[in-house]
């Protein structure tokens, strides 16, 4: 399976991240198949740098992006914003007899 995810790079307490397209099995900082954008959450404003067409192009293959991926895809404008990102992660508990 193929993903679209976060590499981080940078320094310590100064992250910078790269959003590439990888094999789900490598490493997070393993070797990946394409770069797509970049994400500098510390400047100010945000920076996001997200090549569109290269974007679009990879989900149309069929690339599965993470949920952090998804939403600064969405501020971008490679991908339309859906009702609902993802299914909730909480479970709903049992009452008790």
């Amino acid at each position: 399976m193929v993903k679209m995810r976060l590499v981080r790079l940078g320094d310590k307490k100064s992250p910078v991240y790269r959003i590439v397209v990888v094999d789900a099995r490598k490493a997070a900082t393993g070797e990946y198949i394409d770069k797509v954008g970049y994400y500098d959450p510390r400047s100010n404003p945000v920076t996001l740098d997200v090549d569109v067409e290269k974007a679009k192009d990879w989900l149309a293959k069929g690339v599965q992006p993470t949920e952090t991926v998804k939403s600064l895809l969405v501020q971008s404008g490679a991908m339309e914003k859906s009702a609902k990102l993802s299914p909730a992660k909480t479970k709903t508990k049992k009452k008790k007899k």
